[in-house]
Formats: C-alpha cells, structure tokens, sequence
C-alpha cells in the first residue's frame, strides 16, 4: 500500500457538495496537509497561492478564508479521503489542470523555487489519480515554478534590502529594535528583510534571523494564562517550526528543546536537525548544486510588545560530522544569545 493511498484511493464519502472552484481549492488543502496535520497547514499561504489563479480572480481574502475554513472543516470531521473524493467527484473536466496546480503550487519550495524531492512521491500520485498526462503535467509544473520565480524577482526587487555597508547598524522598519550588522561585504554578506523578518547571511554560512511581531490583545491574555514556557513551547514547536522549516523540509526533525527561565523573562529554545537544508550548497559531480546539511537553533521569547524568534545555522561541510545534540545545542544557544545581546530592543509605548 502506498503512503498516500488512504487519501486519494479512499472509499471515504463526504456529505458536503463542493463548486468547482471550491475543488480546485480542495485539492490545494489536500496536497498541503498530506504531510502535515490540518492544524499545521497555513491558511494565509492558501489563501495567497489561490489568489493567483484565474479561477479565484473575482474572490477577496474573506470569501477564499471562509472556502478554505470549511474544507479544513470537512477534512477533520470527515477525513482527508473524503474531501479528495469530494473534489474529485466536482471538478470540471476544464478545471483538472487547475486543480494539478494548486496541488504543485502548494509543494514548491521557495528557497530554492522548485518541488523537493521528498514531495515527488505525493505529486506523481495526485498526477496519477487526476489522470494528467505527463507532457500536461511537466507543463503545469514548469508553469508554476516560473510562475514563483517571477514573484521572487519581483519580491527581491521590492522587499530586500541590499546591505548598506556604510551603516553599521540595522534598525527594523518598525522601529522596535536596532542591531549591528553581523556580516560584512568581503564575506558575501547580505541583509534580506521583509515585513516581520531580516536575515544575516554570508559565503561561510552565516545565518542570522530574526523573525518578530506585534503581540495582539488575545495573545497577551494566552501568555498570562498558560505561562511563557508552555506558549513559547507552542509558538515554536506546533507553528514555527512546522510552517517554516518542515514545511519546506519534512525530513527534519527536533532533536533537542528547553525552556531559559533565566532568559528574557522566560525564553524557549530549539534545534532541528535539517539534512539538505543549509542556506549554502555544495557543487556536485554532475554539475548541479547540492544543499549542505546543517542544524538550526532558534530561541523564542518576548520583550515589550513583540514576539521574537531569533535563530542561527551551522552547516556541516565535507567531512564534518556533528559532535553530541547535547554539545550542538549548548553552542548553538550560547551563539544565538550571544546575538541577542547586541540586539537594542526599543520599547514604542513609552
């Protein structure tokens, strides 16, 4: 029997009728929760990928969040086999291409604009029971990978900041913090930033980032009622990680965790082991490049007003091989709040 066997070869039923359209969305939810649980998959990432299909162009964010709720709500109920099954049963012979899409759309990369391998398995067989033929289906996917790629440049040439090395002092837009610049130019240094994160990164594989948001009022009252331990725990464990790395990495895995009562006021931190998942790569004998393999630590914390996940990488070259989870993690942390320490957070409040 095979991995995704019980989704799309499911004898499951639904009860709820779905439009085309909301099959073509289905099958995005689908494909995106197949290695993940519902809970995991990010509806803002839906959303924004289903916007950019003309099948979509006459919906608004509410009317696309509410599709999306609801099939999150069949699947759970029902089952992801049931929904597949839903969607399969509704979907126009003029939408099945579209209905591919979605489901590539959802797999792709972006950090490296293409389908992982690790999600070919799941793409062959969503080709295999939507019955794409596989000139069709190398189509689609070369359309959507260039599709993503347009939006990167795009993305590049609005939202990354080209490090201004005149300046030894980044300052976030929002003006909550101020922190030195910890790459230079001789070393390849480069600052992205968009809204809500700015990146560190060099040639030797320097990686620091610093993810941050406002904490709105519900937010406050969680914090108060669970405690720091248990949300930070959750904020990285059940969000972070899953959306941001395993998402895009499912082979990586958390090897070491622990709450710094001592830090910040109560500070949560993590490592995950990425296989492949380095910022920087390696050129392999045929000519293409092969991402290193690499460890992440991130610390998660609160200070003022904002959430912050701070995190670092160090990535493993040719012949080096870790030493203990236990040794990784005590440096990683002491590196990560090393940083942390040159970091001046600003409270806007006062």
């Amino acid at each position: 029997m095979g991995k995704y066997d019980k989704i799309f070869l499911s004898d499951e039923v639904s009860q709820e009728l779905l439009s085309p359209e909301e099959a073509v969305a289905a099958i995005a939810v689908v494909t995106a929760a197949a290695d993940l649980t519902l809970e995991n998959v990010d509806i803002e990432t839906l959303i924004d990928t289903l916007w950019g299909f003309e099948v979509f162009e006459e919906y608004d964010d509410n009317e696309l969040s509410e599709i999306i709720s609801k099939l999150i709500s069949v699947a759970e109920t029902e089952g992801l086999g049931a929904l597949f099954n839903a969607a399969s049963e509704s979907l126009t012979e003029d939408l099945i291409l579209d209905g591919f899409a979605a489901g590539v759309s959802v797999l792709v990369s972006e950090d490296e604009i293409a389908v992982p391998k690790t999600k070919m398995p799941l793409l062959k067989q969503l080709q295999s029971v939507l019955e794409v033929e596989e000139e069709e289906a190398n189509e689609v996917i070369e359309e959507v990978l260039t599709a993503f790629e347009e939006i990167d440049e795009d993305f590049s040439d609005d939202e990354t900041i080209t490090a201004d090395f005149d300046e030894d002092i980044y300052e976030s837009p929002e003006g909550n913090f101020a922190v030195p610049i910890p790459v230079t130019p001789e070393t390849g240094g480069k600052i992205q930033s968009q809204e809500g994160t700015v990146g560190f990164s060099d040639d030797f594989g320097t990686l620091l980032r610093i993810d941050y948001y406002s904490i709105p009022p519900e937010q406050l009252e969680e914090i108060e009622l669970v405690g720091e331990q248990q949300y930070f725990q959750s904020v990285l464990l059940d969000r972070y990680i899953p959306q941001a790395i395993v998402a895009n990495l499912p082979l990586a895995t958390i090897e070491y965790t622990e709450y710094l009562s001592d830090e910040m006021q109560g500070a949560y931190f993590a490592l995950v082991n990425m296989p492949g998942g380095s910022t920087i790569s390696k050129q392999e004998n045929n000519g293409h490049p092969q991402r290193l393999d690499a460890y992440r630590g991130l610390i998660a914390f609160q200070q003022d007003d904002f959430i912050y996940i701070v995190s670092s990488q160090r990535s493993f070259f040719d012949g080096e091989t870790p030493d203990s989870i236990e040794i990784e993690a005590q440096t990683m942390k002491a590196n990560i709040l090393a940083f942390i320490d040159t970091i001046e957070f600003n409270d806007r409040s006062s």
